[in-house]
């Protein structure tokens, strides 16, 4: 079983590359398919993954950010995200990671919690978004901030690094430890 590592691969020229590691295959390609049409100067590139491990390939391009979808509406879903985050070098959660859990519009089928959706996020110390997959606008928005993200992820984005943008949105967190 191989471990990712962010620096693994040469980088490409121009190139961002995105891995969306979720069960939900359909909300994660309408999520790409959003991405994809978002202005970038960069080539975008955007993979899909159900879990990791990934196979080990040489043709696999660097991977510039990762984000693990959780849906709240299952278990399963956030059981293989647990079992995806073991296979991730640490250095990928110096702001090359996030979190994004979908579902939350319709609490009441919620069968796993937000609390321990932020938890998880916490303990990892990795961004967290949530965001209806499902509703157009909603994952529009978020397809603009996912690319935003990994331009910077990137290096594309002069004077920006991915471990300053982790810190900016580490201290627009409100949410205290002991608040978990």
């Amino acid at each position: 079983m191989s471990v990712l590592r962010p620096l693994d691969k040469q980088p490409g020229l121009n190139t961002a590359t995105i891995l969306l590691v979720g069960t939900e295959d359909a909300l994660l390609q309408q999520l790409a398919d959003s991405m994809l049409k978002e202005d970038c100067a960069s080539e975008l590139r955007v993979h899909l993954a159900r879990s990791l491990p990934l196979p080990s390939s040489v043709d696999r391009p660097r991977i510039d950010l990762i984000v693990f979808v959780v849906n709240l509406h299952s278990k399963y879903s956030l059981r293989n995200v647990e079992e995806s985050l073991r296979h991730v070098d640490a250095t990928f959660f110096l702001g090359k990671a996030a979190f994004l859990a979908t579902g939350a519009g319709r609490e009441s089928h919620c069968s796993v919690h937000r609390n321990t959706v932020v938890k998880l996020a916490h303990t990892y110390r990795s961004p967290l978004f949530f965001c209806d997959l499902e509703m157009e606008g909603f994952r529009a928005t978020m397809a603009q901030r996912l690319v935003r993200m990994l331009q910077i992820c990137a290096g594309h984005v002069p004077g920006v690094s991915a471990l300053n943008l982790l810190s900016l949105l580490r201290s627009s967190e409100t949410l205290a430890p002991e608040d978990l």
